[in-house]
């Protein structure tokens, strides 16, 4: 990992993701580039006037002191350490800006906050982190504010038995090694489905013929109520981190974090998510 990417939109549900993109570039000795990207009501006047230019270039300069001002006051003097660079932009769509972003920087992974400053935003992903985690071809770590964490210790990976699951366990493999981390793969499943455990024990067979890792783990646990399953799981398991594979239409993301009863699994969660995308495997 050479590149991490943090978005922010100066809010305080944002400081605990740029603390996990510093921790983060600290182990991979990475650069780490601190994103805005602002979207002010468009000016009246004409894009080549010269009111238009300097009201631009006004914006951009207030944009770039607030977000120094912002890494200042919560990294203090690393800021001035060569591999991190601020950077502000503008675009009429804030997670078009950042993925712009990171495809011009080849950003390994993008790191921000599970909610914004925005008015009206939803409860758990702001749009911004929704649509970064649809349509990312790099990995996504969405951290939510409560968020503390000095070291990752326990991983937990949910898996639907694809193969693409195996591409992404590769590549969480070499996270975990960094933190000297175990992984915990665990598939949730109602009672009624059918040949779990075979379906788990061909997985965990053909995982272990593909990667290398002394410290992982497979969990199969049957239960009706998936969601709840798996944030109590998570939280007697103490993992640090959660990490889950968006499959596009068929993800878990699509087919349960999008629905009401979420509110209730994660209405006091501290656990950040990693989000790989099938397209970028």
């Amino acid at each position: 990992m050479k590149t991490i990417l943090y978005a922010t939109d100066y809010s305080e549900e944002s400081i605990a993701a740029f603390h996990w993109a510093n921790l983060i570039k600290k182990k991979y000795e990475a650069n780490l580039i601190v994103v805005h990207v602002f979207n002010d009501p468009v000016s009246l006047a004409s894009p080549v006037s010269m009111t238009y230019l300097k009201k631009e270039k006004s914006k951009f300069l207030k944009h770039g002191t607030k977000l120094k001002n912002f890494c200042e006051k919560h990294l203090g003097h690393e800021l001035d350490n060569s591999d991190i660079k601020i950077m502000v932009d503008e675009n009429n769509s804030v997670s078009d800006g950042i993925l712009e972003k990171a495809i011009k920087l080849d950003a390994n992974l993008i790191v921000l906050g599970t909610k914004g400053s925005s008015k009206g935003i939803e409860f758990l992903f702001g749009s911004t982190t929704k649509a970064l985690i649809r349509k990312s071809s790099c990995p996504v770590l969405a951290v939510p504010s409560k968020s503390k964490i000095s070291s990752i210790g326990r991983i937990v990976y949910t898996t639907d038995f694809e193969q693409a699951d195996i591409f992404a366990l590769n590549r969480l493999i070499d996270i975990a090694k960094k933190f000297n981390a175990e992984i915990r793969v665990v598939h949730i499943t109602t009672k009624n489905e059918y040949a779990g455990e075979e379906q788990m024990n061909w997985f965990q067979e053909m995982l272990l013929e593909k990667v290398v890792s002394p410290k992982l783990e497979f969990e199969l646990i049957f239960s009706d109520e998936i969601l709840e399953e798996l944030s109590s799981y998570v939280e007697d398991s103490e993992a640090d981190l959660l990490v889950m594979l968006e499959r596009k239409e068929d993800s878990f993301y699509q087919k349960y974090l999008q629905k009401d009863m979420v509110k209730r699994m994660v209405k006091n969660i501290e656990v950040p998510l990693l989000s790989f995308n099938v397209r970028g495997l």
